[in-house]
Parts: C-alpha cells; structure tokens; sequence
C-alpha cells in the first residue's frame, strides 16, 4: 500500500538490511554500535554520577524548580527528567534550549546544564546566566571543558561523562546524571536497582536489533521496513510516551533524513488526526463542488500527488501504566479509525513498572529504527551535512 521512498522500493531495503555486510557498509560512523552502548552508557553514568561531589544537593535544600539547560542531542536529558518525575513532583521540571532562561528563574531554582561537548555555544550561554542570578549551578558533560570550568568556579558541582560519537547516540550518558541530581532532592526516584533493570531490557532489545538478525524477527529491522514509502505519525499518551514520539521523529530526521510527525494524545484528535481524509490518505474525502457546477458527465479525477508521494502511517506509543483511562481509549480508538481509513498501524509498548524502564526500552528500538531506515535508504546515519551547513550559513550572516 504504501508509495517507495524516493529510489527505495521495500523489496530493496529488505534486501539491504538482510545483508550484514550491506549494513555494515552502509553504516561508516558506527551508529549502530553506539546504539548497543545504551546499557553501558546508563550504568557508567550512573557511576559517574556517584562518584561526583553531590553533597550539596539534599532533600532540606530542594529548589523550587529545576531548569535543564542544553540544546541538541544534549536536550533529551530535560525531557527524560521531566518525564520520569512525571506531573505530581511539587518541584518544577523544565527543559530550556536556546540562549535564555525564562525571566522567572532565579536564586530559588537550580539549573542543570548539559553538554555532550562542555562546549556548545547555546548551553554555555544559558549557564553564563544561571550563574549571575544566582541559582544552584550543575553540569554535565565532558571533562576538562569550558562548561566544567564555569561550574568550578560558580562552586557547582560537576558530573563528567564520555560521550563516543555523536551526542545524540549517547543520551543515556547525558541523563542518567540529572536523575541523579534530582533523586538526591526527593524529586525522582531513582536508584541503583532500577537503571541497573534498564540497563538490562537495552541490552535484550539490542540482542534482538542486532544487525545479524534478520529483518522478520529483528523489530528494529521491521519498524524501519514499516517506515519505507510512509510518513510516520507518531503519538503518545504519556509523558514518558511524548518524549519517545519526539525523539522517534527527531532520530528519523537525523539518522534516516526523514520527515515525520509527533504529538501527544488527545490533542492530536483536535488537528493531527484530520490528515486521516487528507489528500495524503489512501482514501481522501471526496470534495463535493456545488450541484450547478458540477458535470455528471465527467468523471471526477484522481488527486495528482506526485512521485513519491508519502502516505501517512501510524506509529502508536502504548504506555498503559503512564496513561489515564481515556488517553488510553482514544488510542485504541485511533488505532480502528486509522485502519477504517486505510492507514496502517504500528504499535510499541512502553513495558515495565518505572517509568525510566518503560521509555529506555521504546527509545532503544526506535534509535534502532531510525538507524535502520537511513541504511535502506542508502543514508549513512552519522552524516549531517544539512547541520553542519546551517551552522556554517549562519556564522556568515553576523
């Protein structure tokens, strides 16, 4: 049913991931071996994190909020805290990219700034600010860098981590430390036990991902393969579901060079969910012309969308122990209309009891699928030119 990606019919892309040595070829930087560092990325982070001078950080000095700075694959840490603290912390949780803080953050808040690098332009910016109003300073990245410098001599505390590769292969290195930060106030739970059994379901699904494996019992294979000739719409119901629907579509853009859509149910029932009678669906919604206008006579043409058109497919994150029973309704509900309409469905399952279980393990596969789907396509997952351009076009124009 669904239209090849653009030079890339299903049969080939099959035929590309079923061959261990056409996707080693087709993955020079390495991107799948980063992803298979995911458990030993958690566990020594969290070692890191122990290791470091904490001591400050204690249930009676709790600040009001928490502000995660950082921009890029270094972003994902915000989100993993905001989301495994979940809605009923009394201490605000709040992820900032750019080069401002909100005017509200002050000497009441601390802000935690995160950079695979130490270096990056934006998050150093925003910690600069956080140290002349005064707030309680942390940050986490790469040792011996700027971003650790600043931290010394704001009397903040420091978690160096390494990070290998690109920072967006590594987000586990980059927050595990914030929740370790956060647990020492009370605001997370988090402890040993449980990112040592996340640790764990990383590796059983890296096991199952690995390139060896063939695409019909390899689920990231077959994620990536459901991918091909789609546009994936991809919708969570829970906090920790959200964060796994952005990071699918922000991996599919950055590894696979592919474009997708992200939202959080219910709100997509009130826009996203229209795309269903559009003009990209298999079956679009006849427009009726006014009855003097019309010819009975003609017969009424087929809409012209193009080679290579895409056609939508949904892409549902089942996150039952984070939902509330009506989120978990409509999603059941939109997986029936979608498949009235002729959509295909795909549906991950959030397992486990903590929420840092449930969104690592969703997180790892679909890492695994955006990994896959580039090298189907013939696109080398490390590579960003597009980025690097941007940036270069952007350092001309001041």
């Amino acid at each position: 049913m669904n239209t090849p990606h653009r030079g890339v019919t299903a049969t080939l892309a099959a035929l590309r991931l079923d061959d261990q040595e056409l996707v080693e070829a087709g993955d020079p930087g390495g991107m799948l071996r980063q992803i298979a560092s995911s458990a030993a990325q958690i566990r020594s982070a969290l070692r890191a994190a122990e290791e470091a001078d904490l001591s400050g950080f204690r249930p009676d000095s709790r600040p009001r909020a928490i502000i995660v700075a950082g921009t890029g694959g270094s972003a994902f840490a915000g989100e993993v805290l905001a989301a495994v603290c979940g809605t009923g912390t009394p201490v605000q949780v709040v992820s900032v990219h750019g080069y401002q803080l909100p005017g509200w953050v002050g000497a009441a808040d601390l802000v935690i700034a995160v950079s695979a690098s130490g270096a990056g332009e934006e998050t150093l910016a925003l910690a600069a600010e956080a140290v002349r109003r005064g707030c309680d300073f942390a940050g986490v990245g790469a040792a011996g860098t700027p971003l650790q410098e600043m931290a010394v001599r704001a009397r903040g505390a420091y978690v160096p981590v390494t990070v290998n590769g690109l920072a967006r292969s590594a987000p586990w290195s980059l927050a595990v430390p914030p929740l370790v930060i956060a647990a020492r106030f009370g605001v997370a739970r988090i402890d040993a036990p449980v990112c040592e059994d996340s640790a764990v379901a990383l590796e059983e699904i890296a096991h199952q991902c690995r390139p060896s494996s063939e695409s019909f019992v390899n689920p990231g294979k077959s994620l990536a393969l459901d991918l091909v000739g789609a546009l994936p719409m991809i919708w969570g119901g829970s906090l920790p579901a959200l964060v796994a629907a952005r990071r699918f579509a922000s991996q599919l853009a950055a590894s696979a060079k592919y474009p997708a859509l992200a939202g959080v149910l219910p709100d997509v029932g009130h826009d996203q969910v229209a795309v269903f009678d559009g003009p990209f669906a298999p079956v679009p919604t006849p427009q009726f012309p006014e009855a003097e206008d019309f010819d009975f006579d003609s017969p009424e043409p087929e809409p012209d969308l193009g080679d290579g058109a895409l056609i939508p497919r949904l892409v549902l994150i089942a996150d039952p122990a984070g939902e509330y029973p009506p989120v978990t309704r409509m999603r059941e509900a939109a997986a029936s209309l979608a498949a009235a309409r002729g959509i295909d469905v795909s549906e991950l399952n959030a397992a486990g009891e903590h929420p840092l279980r449930r969104l690592a393990g969703v997180v790892q596969l679909i890492d695994y699928a955006a990994a896959y789907l580039g090298i189907a396509c013939g696109i080398d997952p490390s590579s960003g030119a597009a980025i690097g351009d941007l940036r270069d076009f952007t350092e001309r124009a001041v």
